[in-house]
């Protein structure tokens, strides 16, 4: 079957960086002018030369996120089932080279789990693992989904890539969105970041949203790592990504994540350093271009720019994160798979966002929209 590297393979990353960096302020003023976008316009609404038009963007994303999605930001938070893996990757904390001590939580540690998050209020979940085939596998995977949906109103995976089969196992199982990140898509320096593993392979990566599309689940998450490559150009990959399964799979929803490269054990430095501003202009350019995308806001980003990011485009939030196995009551001491920045409590992040005069919502429905804060 034809899939997104059939698209992937008519673009060249230098070109497409050059064009970046070549954008004209006239080029960004069309694209503001425009009421209905297209790669083109987000192209240069990630330019350098974009930059001095950030206020207006911000200001045409909040508008456009309030018509569509109302004043609401959705909750989830994240349940680490395992730091388990077989792949060896210089900015992750689980990497196989890494001499940590490695848990997989089993069925009572996931109920323990469970009820700490229920009682914070969450009804949305992400599960997260490392990637170890021999132990957090399909299998694993079914088993956990079975045990806690009835806790979730929605269920996410967040796991190593898996075949069209077992994401319908999945989807059949219940789990209503799965995120997959590309981390970056320069083919040259991909093999680079990811020495050893079946991560290593980059077409079997790049075909997974396929995959997941062809299964039938709700809703898929794209993102990538910034701070490995230069943050224009792979989100205009990922843009081109999105465009491609928005009109392949249509029905499904979907989302995007800013995952900015964070501390954690063994990992390297960013290789590009993307700041709060240029975040900013990211997040109002995938708004202007994409009004139907879902925008996702992690722990990783301090307090300051969550805060500040509420009104921007922002859809959903997690909140008291933990990013290790076991982390909520388990075992809080486990190695992290990185380092957030914002601590504060779910109570604390759900005052924000009502101060902010946005509704924290902690039920992820595809039909839901507030009218009540439409104006």
């Amino acid at each position: 079957m034809n899939t997104f590297k059939s698209i992937f393979e008519q673009y060249s990353w230098d070109k497409i960086q050059a064009k970046i960096y070549q954008t004209t302020s006239k080029e960004v003023e069309q694209a503001l002018a425009k009421t209905k976008r297209n790669l083109d316009d987000f192209l240069a609404l990630i330019s350098p030369a974009a930059q001095p038009y950030l206020e207006q963007m911000a200001q045409i994303s909040h508008e456009l996120t309030k018509k569509r999605f109302g004043k609401t930001i959705q909750m989830y938070t994240p349940l680490y089932l395992s730091n388990e893996c077989q792949n060896i990757c210089t900015y992750c904390g689980f990497s196989l080279d890494n001499k940590i001590k490695r848990k997989t939580l089993t069925e009572s540690e996931i109920t323990l789990e469970v009820e700490a998050l229920k009682k914070s209020g969450f009804d949305h979940v992400l599960l997260v693992t490392g990637e170890a085939n021999y132990t957090v596998n399909i299998n694993y995977f079914l088993k956990s989904v079975a045990q806690i949906k009835n806790d979730f109103s929605t269920i996410s995976v967040e796991v190593q890539p898996l075949s069209t089969e077992e994401y319908v196992q999945l989807h059949q199982a219940g789990v209503y969105s799965v995120l997959v990140y590309q981390e970056t898509y320069h083919r040259d320096v991909y093999k680079q970041y990811h020495t050893k593993g079946k991560k290593s392979n980059f077409d079997f990566r790049l075909e997974t949203p396929d995959r997941v599309g062809t299964a039938g689940i709700h809703k898929i998450g794209l993102g990538v790592l910034l701070g490995l490559e230069d943050w224009r150009t792979d989100s205009f990959f990922n843009a081109l990504h999105l465009d491609y399964l928005q009109k392949t799979y249509w029905k499904t929803k979907y989302t995007v994540s800013f995952p900015r490269l964070r501390p954690a054990e063994g990992v390297i430095q960013p290789n590009f350093i993307m700041d709060d501003k240029d975040l900013t202009q990211l997040i109002c350019a995938y708004r202007l271009w994409n009004e139907d995308l879902e925008i996702s806001i992690s722990t990783r980003e301090n307090e300051k720019f969550r805060n500040n990011s509420i009104p921007l485009g922002v859809t959903s939030m997690s909140a008291g994160s933990k990013t290790n196995p076991g982390g909520y009551v388990v075992d809080p001491q486990s190695l992290e798979q990185f380092e957030i920045s914002d601590e504060r409590t779910v109570n604390e992040i759900a005052q924000i966002i009502s101060n902010k005069g946005y509704e924290p919502v902690w039920k992820d429905n595809p039909y839901f929209v507030h009218q009540k804060t439409l104006s």
